[in-house]
């Protein structure tokens, strides 16, 4: 049988392919190459370049492949964007994800995981945060994948199909191996800003909002290694072929970091003194987030094996690094252009 990964050229995906075929799994990809890239698509991957939401193209894709599982990242994830442009953020996260669903269950299709997001708590009553508080998205982005969370419980108590919804929290680092990493130029995450900033990338980096209910002033947020979130995917991917009951489970490591503590330990680790410029909060960002992770743990018997900030800060700096010393062919963006417009 064969998976398949939807957004599998791009940074949580190419993690996924690899841990996949690590493990002797047949892997199907789809991408439309729009923020992700064909040479992160490891060797022993096939790629199918287009949309996850394409009607006719998916069917052929489960027609032509023994497909038991899809495995689905592809989406938009950008929350200020998101309110800027929430019509392209409900078509392509929900609208899509409702296409490819209704693919997957005419297909016969009886796994489904799901990427959703720590976004569908809003600004949490409690931190840690657990799967059955409240959720009150706070963007665009957190609804559009809140209504697919709904879509897939509904669709799998009408079809027979399970699913394991995984909610995110802070993803960064990369692949220890060093064969796969956030490559996106202009990436918005945190991690990827502050190390593009300690390599001269940027001229420095803006810090939104340091008038927060948290003991620095600044965001809150749960930190998890690429790795360690792929692994849990596979942990996923193993209960549901075992016969385990479809779920929804947080993935973090119960243990949160300010966005100011994250910049002062870039700092330390590249020893690079860069400037960073304090602006006003954002809309849709949350004071603090950090996850309550008993729940996959217990259910999906996942461990971290990368629970160290500072270890998943070298990995993002380290792949950085490599980015810019030794470019990709075809080249994947001028860093002149980045430095030049940052």
């Amino acid at each position: 049988m064969s998976v398949l990964v939807t957004g599998g050229a791009g940074y949580i995906g190419s993690h996924m392919a690899h841990e996949l075929l690590d493990a002797g799994e047949d892997v199907v990809i789809i991408d439309n190459l729009s923020t992700g890239f064909r040479w992160a698509v490891p060797p022993g991957a096939q790629l199918v370049v287009g949309d996850f939401g394409d009607s006719n193209l998916v069917p052929r894709i489960f027609a032509d492949n023994r497909i038991d599982s899809i495995i689905h990242f592809a989406a938009k994830t950008v929350v200020p964007e998101s309110v800027a442009d929430p019509l392209g953020y409900y078509l392509n996260n929900t609208a899509k994800a409702r296409a490819l669903l209704e693919c997957a269950v005419k297909a016969g299709v009886k796994n489904f995981i799901f990427s959703s997001t720590a976004a569908v708590y809003g600004n949490p009553e409690r931190n840690p945060v657990a799967e059955d508080d409240s959720l009150n998205p706070l963007s665009p982005y957190g609804r559009s994948k809140l209504m697919v969370e709904w879509m897939l419980s509904d669709a799998a108590q009408a079809h027979d199909m399970r699913y394991v919804i995984l909610r995110y929290f802070n993803v960064a680092g990369a692949d220890p191996q060093g064969r796969a990493g956030q490559s996106t130029a202009r990436a918005t995450h945190l991690i990827k800003v502050a190390t593009q900033a300690a390599l001269g990338l940027r001229p420095g980096m803006e810090v939104f909002g340091v008038d927060y209910p948290t003991p620095d002033g600044s965001g809150l947020r749960d930190y998890i290694h690429v790795s360690d979130l792929a692994r849990a995917h596979s942990a996923a991917l193993k209960h549901l072929r075992s016969g385990g009951d479809s779920c929804t489970c947080n993935c973090g490591y119960q243990t949160g970091y300010s966005v100011l503590e994250v910049i002062d330990l870039v700092k330390k680790i590249s020893g690079v003194d860069f400037p960073v410029k304090i602006s006003g909060r954002r809309p849709g960002d949350a004071a603090a987030v950090i996850a309550a992770n008993q729940r996959i743990k217990s259910r999906l018997g996942w461990t971290p094996e990368y629970d160290d900030l500072e270890l998943i800060l070298r990995h993002a700096y380290e792949w950085e690094r490599r980015l810019f010393e030794q470019p990709k062919k075809p080249k994947l963006f001028s860093y002149d252009r980045l430095v030049a417009s940052s």
